[in-house]
């Protein structure tokens, strides 16, 4: 795993295609926009199981998101 600084504002680039930017950091919360081709599937890790009854309290390097085929 690869673990990044930035501060608000600042950029992550995935490749050619998708950014992150961490558009707040506030308490022990921080907001990260996603640009992305729409074909590109973002989800939240608590979302990626159907069976989900919340936000996961595994680390979510243990656990890997479904990827849709292609």
């Amino acid at each position: 795993m690869l673990i990044l600084t930035r501060k608000e504002s600042e950029r992550i680039y995935l490749g050619d295609d998708i950014v992150l930017t961490v558009v707040r950091i506030g308490g022990d919360k921080v907001r990260i926009g996603v640009e992305a081709p729409s074909d590109v599937r973002v989800l939240r890790l608590e979302l990626s199981e159907p069976d989900s009854q919340g936000p996961s309290r595994q680390e979510p390097s243990r656990q890997e998101p479904r990827r849709r085929a292609a």
